[in-house]
């Protein structure tokens, strides 16, 4: 079983994407984890920082978003900045900015001159409001992102405001997977054609596109537009968090009917009381049942009655507690790599597998590097 305390987690595998190349502008946020999935892959990820920095605000060597990465230190303000970044862009298969509509392109190195020195790359562009459209150039940030799609009003209960998902939904699944799937499927296009072309991911419309399933209930009759009103919101008493007598919650998911009797049986309600499942007109009254239950014991003791089951319950962890989780332990779903206990690469590859490579990229510390790598001289003081 692996022990994610344990340290030593670098990997000389170079991943599925070894031999792509990528600059990445540095940013914060989406951008940079969308490099940090290439670089987790085996991209070669070059971030190009700024003098000064343009972290998230806390120490370099604990900002796991830039591992398997090599930072080189370049100010676009200055004379031979921009062209040191259209040298590695000349060099590079992709490129990712997170900037702000029109600001690569007043530094200098927007997509028009980026292509003009490599016609095959392809221009990744990470916004929240996309290229263009009338909030285009005004700021923003994940959480109005992700209210004007509607997904930010599917989360919270029914008679509280909505909730707000961490940063997860909208900076990351609606932004930085999107980016990726974007220029990488973009890169298949220009390996295939010799043509690179520009890729818009705007958080808006990767959150919008990730409610599609949504809104097809919603057009069959099968999703009401209100909060814990439905199957999946929490509306359902046997889909939902449930407090336990020590504090802690556990997660129910049994939707299907095998699932659900195994749940049923398991919590210990009576038949009477478990049948109210087919009728939503006494939902009320099963969901103060399950709480009832639940409450009777701790969430360690609830969690011992259910694993190994079908029941689909688990336990609510921490994020401290989750790398101890006994499955994902097993697994290595965390690893521990300079000193820092953080997810490992994901997804798993059979015959290219992936692993955390370098520790966090310190600015700077890869410029000669690079400079030597890359073959760029205009990088060398």
């Amino acid at each position: 079983m692996y022990d994610p305390s344990a340290d030593g987690a670098y990997g000389p595998t170079p991943g599925p994407l070894a031999g792509v190349r990528v600059v990445e502008l540095a940013g914060i946020g989406p951008a940079p984890f969308a490099a940090m999935l290439l670089a987790d892959l085996g991209a070669d990820v070059v971030r190009v920082d700024r003098p000064g920095g343009a972290g998230i605000g806390i120490d370099p060597a604990y900002d796991v978003t830039n591992r398997n990465k090599r930072s080189v230190l370049v100010d676009l303000k200055a004379d031979r900045g921009p062209g040191a970044v259209l040298d590695l862009a000349e060099r590079a298969d992709i490129l990712i900015e997170g900037y702000r509509p029109g600001v690569a392109e007043r530094l200098g190195v927007g997509p028009d001159a980026c292509l003009a020195r490599n016609p095959r790359m392809v221009y990744g562009r990470m916004t929240g409001w996309g290229q263009h459209g009338p909030l285009a150039h005004t700021a923003g940030h994940d959480l109005g992102y992700i209210a004007v799609t509607g997904a930010l009003g599917m989360t919270g209960t029914a008679d509280g405001p909505p909730v707000a998902p961490a940063n997860l939904l909208g900076d990351y699944a609606g932004g930085s997977l999107y980016l990726v799937t974007g220029v990488l499927a973009a890169l298949h296009h220009a390996r295939a054609h010799g043509v690179g072309q520009v890729v818009d991911a705007a958080i808006v419309d990767g959150t919008a596109h990730l409610t599609t399933m949504i809104h097809s209930m919603r057009a069959a009759g099968a999703w009401q537009d209100r909060r814990a009103a439905n199957l999946l919101d929490g509306g359902a008493p046997f889909y939902g968090v449930y407090e336990t007598a020590d504090g802690g919650h556990m997660a129910v998911g049994a939707l299907e009917q095998r699932f659900y009797e195994e749940f049923a049986r398991l919590l210990g309600l009576g038949e009477d009381v478990a049948a109210l499942r087919t009728d939503p007109g006494r939902w009320a009254e099963l969901r103060a049942a399950v709480a009832e239950r639940f409450r009777a014991r701790s969430r360690a003791e609830w969690t011992g009655v259910f694993t190994g089951t079908d029941a689909c319950v688990a336990p609510v962890l921490s994020l401290e507690e989750a790398p101890h989780h006994p499955h994902l332990a097993d697994r290595g779903t965390f690893v521990r790599s300079a000193g820092i206990i953080q997810p490992a690469p994901a997804p798993r590859f059979s015959a290219t597998p992936t692993a955390v490579r370098r520790p966090p990229a310190r600015p700077g510390a890869h410029t000669a590097e690079v400079a030597r790598d890359w073959d760029t001289p205009a990088l060398e003081p």
